[in-house]
This record gives C-alpha cells, structure tokens and sequence, in this order.
C-alpha cells in the first residue's frame, strides 16, 4: 500500500462493493477492530443485512450525498477499499478519484493486514473456499487463535471471516483469490495450490498465464515456509513442499468408501496413518480438499486426532455441495459449482453417492467471456447429468457477446431431456415434476431461487 495512513491514524473506512463476499470479510475486520464502516454496494442481499445489523452504514444508490459526510470531510484519516467489480463509470469512486484519494483494491488491503501475522493461503482455480474453510474449522476446533478471510458462509460459523480471541500467537487463514492476480499481495508462511485450470481468460489471456501467475505466487511464501500442491501441478517451490492426492503423494487419502450416502476414507500421511475420517461434506473434490486443510494444519502443530475430530465436525460452506432438501422422497443439493471441471466433479459425486437416481440439473452459466471460452467443456460436463434445465447467462461485470448465449450451449449438451428455461417457468416445472434428485449449480443469482424450488419439491 502507497497510503501514508497508520491504522493507529484510522478513523473511518469506506467500502465500494461491500456486500462482496471477500470485501465483506475485510470490512468485518476492521469494524472488529473498532472502525467504523460503511460502504455502497449494487443491491441489498442477505449479507448486506447482515453487515448493517452488525453496525455498518450501508446504502444501494450510487450518489455522492449517500457517502457519510463525516468520511468526506475527513478523508485523511479515511481508508477507501473498492472492488474491481465496480464499473469504470460509477460516479462515487470517480468523484473520489478526481479529489485525488487513493483507492485501494481488497487485495492490497488484506496483503497490509496479513503482513503482520503468520498467514496460511489457500489458493487454486477450485476448492479454495471449502479447503479454507475446513482450515479454519480445524484450527479452531484445536483450540487455536484464528483470525480468517473467506470466500463463503461457513456452515460452522454463519460467516465469512472470523476474528482473533486476542492479539497472541495469532494465526491468519485467508482464501487466496487469482482473479486479477489478487493473491500476488500476499506473502504467506505457508501455501497450498488445488488446481491451476484455465479461468478467467477475460483477465490473463491464455491458460499460460494463469500458471506463470500461480507460480509467481508460491515464490513468495517465506523461505522459512511450507508449500503443499496437488499432485500433477508441478508448481516450482524453493521451500519445504509436499504433495496431496486420492491415492497419491505425500498426504493421500485411501480406502474411500461410502457409508449411509456420505463418504469415509483413512488419511496416509509422512510418519503415519489416520483412519476411518468421516466427511460430512461429500464429494471425491471434497475428500481433496480435506487433504489440503490436514497438511496445512499439520504444519502449525495440528495432531492426527484433531484433524480426524475437526473434519468429522465440519458442516461445510453455503453453495458448496449444500443439502436443501434430504429425506426419502427428495434429495436437493446446491453447488457454487461454475467452471466445467467443478461441474465435473459435482455431477460426478452425486452420482457416486445415488447411483440409482435420475440426476435432474439446472445450471446458471456465469460470464459471456467464460461460456465462450469453455463452450465444449461445459457440454461435455452438463452431460453428465440426466436431464438439464439451463438458465439465461448470468452477465455479472460483463455486457453480451454478440452469438454467446445458453442456447448455443444447450445446442452442444449430449443429452435427449434438456431445455432452456426462464426462472419462473422452471419454478413450475419443478413443481410439475417434483425430481426425485434435484441439482442446482452456478454462481449467479441462482441461489434467489432455492427457497421456492425447495418449497416445490416439499
């Protein structure tokens, strides 16, 4: 950060983007530590709610006069954080801009917060969330002083950030974000990578540079640090490292089995073994994941029996393989799932976990730019399913593509049973139908719908 500002100077900080799930976090930090906040955000959402319950200002207009006067009036000892989500013409961060006051990303944000406590990063184009929310939980469940920055709402916690118990032997968790190279700020005690798929391509380019910009990430780890990767990722790391995988590398999981639709699996790791860990996340991506979270953990002291007691507790993360509905009747299960191998690897553990039921899928694609670049792929994955209903491309920060849309993907899915659908026709065709094994995956707007398709199917 260029910003002459010492947080013992700080009076105010001000958010551009706040109901952001990863500006949020950054923002509860800074109230947690006795600031006050406010901030705009494009719509008010449940979190945004939530962060105004909490004791943030928060308004929905993007107007000048909405920014709090006592803020404006004393910018010098104000802190303005925005997200690059923000459009170029949005008149607040221009008229703040034009005064000359530095704006500074999320990112540099937390690579100034996480320079003073030994922090351990997450980072990889999938499971990032869920590996760092299980990280924390198992930190905390031994008893640890955590203070964490997440890319979702734990299902332990009701939240995305967790403050520090007090100002000792404090450890940072923080989700590693690639998007626009976020996670070069950050230069952690230890790291682990997921993956390095190909995402994003409206900021890198090619799938080369997504690589060159992951690698560019673990040489920063410190060198007294520790660096953990997913077998086959070939990241270059000059530190102590480690690999994880379903029946490979260093820190491997072996005998997976499934037991009552959820899934067991004993853990070899170097110097031991721990057996018969009960997950109740599922997912073959999420038995990856808990790998990732125990070697990290094993790094800061964690023992076999706490990692197997803090994975058998953890519930999970909002939209990552989320139960809506479970009984004998109907199964509904929601993923954040947005690129085709997350696709992949959702479809592909529902199936494993009921393989005698018809998969009925919707999907909500997320970007222009990414169903253009990820056409085939994303084909090949909806396939997977049994019948599909696709939704209109969500745009986010994008405006359309002239030839990119749903129906041009639906074109390309091998299946006989597939649609495109508005929402308020597939909340009657849910109802119709009532599926057996509902699917609901995206991370759009899609997740407005849950609560009526789940009243649907009940």
């Amino acid at each position: 950060m260029k910003s002459n500002i010492q947080l013992k100077d700080l009076k105010y900080v001000y958010f551009l983007g706040i109901g952001g799930i990863g500006m949020s976090a950054i923002a509860r930090w800074f109230l947690h530590n006795g600031f006050p906040v406010a901030g705009y955000d494009k719509t008010e959402s449940p979190l945004t709610k939530t962060l105004s319950q909490e004791g943030m200002q928060i308004h929905y207009t993007d107007d000048i006069a909405c920014i709090p006067a006592e803020i404006l009036a004393d910018t010098a000892h104000s802190l303005f954080i925005y997200t690059p989500a923000i459009p170029a013409d949005h008149v607040e961060k221009n008229y703040l801009l034009n005064l000359g006051i530095p704006l500074y990303k999320r990112s540099e944000i937390l690579g100034w917060i996480t320079q003073q406590i030994p922090t351990l990063a997450v980072a990889g184009t999938h499971g990032k969330t869920t590996t760092s929310s299980l990280l924390t939980h198992l930190l905390i469940h031994a008893n640890k002083n955590v203070t964490a920055f997440l890319g979702g709402i734990t299902q332990n916690y009701g939240t995305n950030f967790i403050p520090n118990k007090d100002k000792d032997n404090i450890i940072c968790v923080v989700e590693a974000d690639e998007y626009d190279r976020s996670f070069l700020t950050l230069h952690p005690y230890a790291a682990v990578v997921t993956s390095t798929d190909a995402d994003h391509l409206d900021i890198y380019g090619a799938s080369e540079q997504v690589v060159e910009s992951f690698q560019l990430f673990v040489s920063q780890i410190q060198d007294q640090g520790f660096f953990i990767q997913k077998v086959g990722l070939d990241l270059i790391s000059n530190q102590k490292n480690a690999t994880f995988g379903i029946e490979s590398g260093d820190f491997q999981a072996v005998n997976i089995r499934i037991q009552d639709h959820r899934m067991v699996f004993d853990m070899k790791y170097p110097g031991g073994e721990i057996m018969d860990i009960p997950m109740r996340i599922p997912g073959f991506h999420n038995i990856e994941n808990a790998l990732a979270a125990a070697a990290l953990a094993m790094q800061v002291g964690l023992s076999g029996d706490e990692i197997k007691a803090g994975i058998a507790s953890f519930k999970g993360v909002k939209r990552r393989f989320e139960y809506h509905v479970e009984s004998d009747e109907h199964v509904m299960i929601d993923d954040y799932a947005h690129h085709p191998t997350e696709i992949a690897a959702c479809l592909n553990s529902v199936r494993a976990l009921y393989p005698n039921e018809e998969i009925v899928a919707v999907f909500q694609p997320h970007l222009f730019s990414r169903t253009r670049d990820f056409l085939d792929d994303f084909a090949q994955s909806l396939s997977l399913a049994d019948e599909l209903y696709l939704l209109d491309i969500y745009p986010a920060r994008e405006l359309p593509i002239p030839g990119v849309n749903s129906e041009k993907l639906l074109e390309k899915v091998q299946l006989d049973k597939k649609q495109c659908i508005s929402k308020d026709d597939l909340k009657r065709a849910i109802q119709d139908k009532k599926p057996r094994l509902l699917v609901t995956m995206g991370a759009g707007d899609i997740d407005l719908l849950l609560s009526d398709l789940k009243s649907s199917l009940q």
